[in-house]
């Protein structure tokens, strides 16, 4: 036995010196820059490509393998011109040599590339400049192989000042990764971890996005499995064309693992700072198989929009509320598909109104945004312009334009919900409200709400496509309380009923002055069992009777107030101004019958009516019989004067005098003509 291991230490040191022998020779007569032509003349065969090495090759044998390579360039496929595909001021790597012819194990001392000049093309025909180059998949695993076979073993790699471009003349997008450096420590295949560290700076156009990132991340991977594991993951930057000034980004992760046979990723917990948001993710799945898909619990915590706004150079408006649009939160379960970003199980929080539903972000030019949202309540007010000195919002206020550049581009399907909605004193309930637009044409219907007492109904049309917007409604209301109707929208509390009615118009204009002057269609309207306080309109005859006898007017009954049953009025719309010939009232004591126009965007109303007293009204106790006689066989003109919040209703004098100077000259002329017969 002692003389076998002897022979065999004998032939181990004859081996060993036989081959340092041949490696002193070789480094002593064997120079590589001899083969730079056999070198490229090989590439050259098997890539069609054109390899020149300017600088010079060195080569150590012992105890490891390196070769040192000068300036190098490799040439571009054929049509991508004559700039080189890659080039690189100087590249080294080592192999330990006796591991290798042993154990067949790659040891790599180092693997070292400075100034690496990459440039990636796809042409207009979508044919790139490096498909050539990767070999077809022969279907082997890349983890198999025989028992005995070796790992891989890189004791560092490193890349300094790297530059990468894409250019892509299909979409004309193009991307430059610059003054990138790659560190990365002792490598194996074995599942051990590595540290990893890079920084670059980047340009991605058209986008008009650039920054500095920096990414730090502790590496292992498997070869057997095929998992690649990062922990401690972590991205640090700074980013412009994000936002109109540079914002910091930083995303981070304890744990992010791999899975390149499966093309699937899994992530704990994401941790994402950006736009002065703070971001956090716990992804369910993500896949890049073949499209990029991934599903995730998302939690914004709350954040300022109007810190958003001024980030991008977009002006917050001015609200009547400071502090609205100062505050939202969001959490959602959130799915990435190629067309869409989907947020279910929605929850938002805008200020003081809460949100739940869905909602879906677009992700290619031909997609919609939709949603179904529920809210509880909100105050329009708050997001509404501050009203002008002493809260004045009348015809001096600079109109309201129709948004055209927010319709015009955007395209959405969805509903609303909401418990309550104040805009001015109108309170809306139970409101629905449903969103079409596209192409620069926006309806909202149905709309719906329960209305003081009463119920809304709506159906509103925006068209922006062409050079001046058009605006159409047909909306109707029912048994709405005339009081709390009349208190919210002119703050007058003399009425009492309720109300009921249609409204079919349309118009044009840059502003809503402009269409309300513009304005064509019908509306109807009918008023049941009320009161109008402010006016006696028996008094007020009785008044006018008393004026043209000559007589003591009578004494008032205060508060002066007239009942009606029942008032209904429709009438055509031109050009702002309604016209109208069918006005009907029924009072307790007389019937109103007439016609005249209003001008809707004026606000004003002038109306001419008829009165015709009931024979006898039991309650006109306080009437003279010879005050009743008149009234009943006469016909009274009446005058609806003023603005439409606070109209005034009187007799019209005019018209009385004419009636009497005329009745008292058919009373002469009827007594000459009897004289003259006589």
């Amino acid at each position: 036995m002692a003389r076998i291991i002897k022979v065999l230490l004998i032939a181990a040191g004859a081996f060993v010196a036989l081959f340092l022998l041949a490696a002193i020779l070789l480094y002593l007569f064997f120079d590589p820059n001899d083969f730079r032509d056999e070198i490229a003349n090989k590439v050259r065969e098997q890539t069609g490509r054109e390899l020149t090495i300017e600088g010079d090759i060195s080569l150590d044998i012992f105890p490891w393998l390196a070769v040192e390579v000068g300036k190098a360039s490799f040439g571009n496929a054929s049509g991508f011109g004559d700039t080189p595909m890659a080039r690189f001021d100087s590249a080294s790597f080592s192999v330990r040599l006796m591991p290798a012819i042993l154990r067949q194990e790659v040891v790599v001392g180092a693997a070292d590339i400075v100034a690496l000049r990459l440039n990636l093309e796809v042409d207009k025909n979508g044919r790139d400049n490096w498909s050539d180059l990767v070999p077809e998949d022969s279907g082997d695993d890349p983890a198999s192989g025989e028992a005995g076979s070796g790992g891989l073993d890189v004791n560092s790699v490193q890349i300094i000042d790297a530059r990468i471009s894409y250019s892509d003349k299909q979409t004309g997008d193009i991307i430059v990764v610059d003054k990138a450096n790659l560190n990365i420590g002792r490598l194996k295949d074995d599942g051990s971890a590595v540290p990893l560290d890079a920084t670059l700076n980047f340009d991605m156009q058209p986008a008009g996005m650039s920054g500095t990132v920096s990414l730090k991340t502790s590496m292992a991977f498997d070869a057997a499995s095929g998992e690649l594991k990062l922990d401690d993951f972590l991205i640090d930057g700074s980013l412009e064309g994000l936002a109109s000034i540079p914002t910091s980004l930083r995303l981070g992760s304890d744990s992010i693992t791999v899975f390149t046979k499966e093309s699937t990723v899994a992530m704990d917990q994401v941790d994402l700072n950006v736009l002065d948001m703070h971001i956090i993710a716990d992804v369910q799945s993500l896949s890049y198989a073949t499209d990029l898909t991934a599903t995730a619990n998302l939690a914004i915590d709350t954040f300022s929009p109007r810190s958003i706004m001024h980030l991008f150079d977009v002006e917050a408006p001015v609200t009547a509320d400071p502090a609205a649009l100062s505050s939202l939160t969001m959490n959602a379960t959130t799915a990435l598909t190629p067309s869409a970003i989907e947020l279910n199980v929605l929850s938002i929080k805008l200020d003081d109104t809460s949100f739940t539903g869905s909602l879906s972000i677009p992700l290619t030019d031909a997609g919609f945004y939709q949603f179904d949202l529920n809210g509880d309540s909100i105050d329009l007010n708050r997001y509404m312009e501050p009203p002008v000195d002493g809260g004045d919002s009348g015809p001096e206020s600079a109109p309201v334009e129709i948004p055209t550049d927010l319709i015009a581009p955007l395209k959405a399907r969805g509903k609303f919900k909401l418990t309550k909605a104040t805009l001015g004193n109108i309170v809306f309930e139970n409101v629905e409200l449903g969103v079409n637009s596209s192409g620069g044409k926006m309806r909202i219907f149905p709309v719906s709400s329960d209305l003081f007492g009463g119920a809304y109904q709506g159906d509103v049309r925006i068209d922006v496509a062409g050079n001046v917007p058009k605006l159409s409604m047909n909306e109707k209301i029912e048994g709405v309380n005339l009081a709390r109707l009349a208190k919210a929208m002119f703050d007058q509390d003399n009425v009492t009923g309720t109300v009921g009615g249609s409204f079919a118009l349309a118009g044009s204009g840059k502003d809503m002055m402009a269409i309300q002057r513009d304005l064509g269609g019908n509306i109807a309207l009918e008023l049941r069992d009320g009161t109008y306080e402010g006016t006696d309109i028996w008094y007020e005859l009785r008044r006018a009777r008393a004026l043209l006898k000559r007589e003591e007017p009578p004494a008032p009954v205060l508060p002066a107030k007239t009942a009606f049953s029942t008032a209904t009025v429709s009438g055509t719309v031109t050009k702002g101004v309604m016209n109208s010939d069918d006005l009907y009232a029924e009072l307790p004591f007389m019937q109103l019958t007439g016609g005249g126009r209003i001008d809707l965007a004026e606000g004003t109303i002038n109306y001419n009516m008829i009165a015709r007293v009931l024979e006898r009204p039991e309650f006109l106790k306080d009437t003279t019989p010879e005050e009743l006689d008149e009234f009943t066989e006469a016909v009274i003109p009446l005058k609806i004067t003023g603005s439409l919040d606070a109209p005034k209703v009187a007799p019209d004098i005019e018209q009385l005098l004419k009636k009497k100077v005329e009745d008292e000259l058919k009373d002469k002329l009827k007594d000459k003509l009897k004289g003259l017969f006589d």
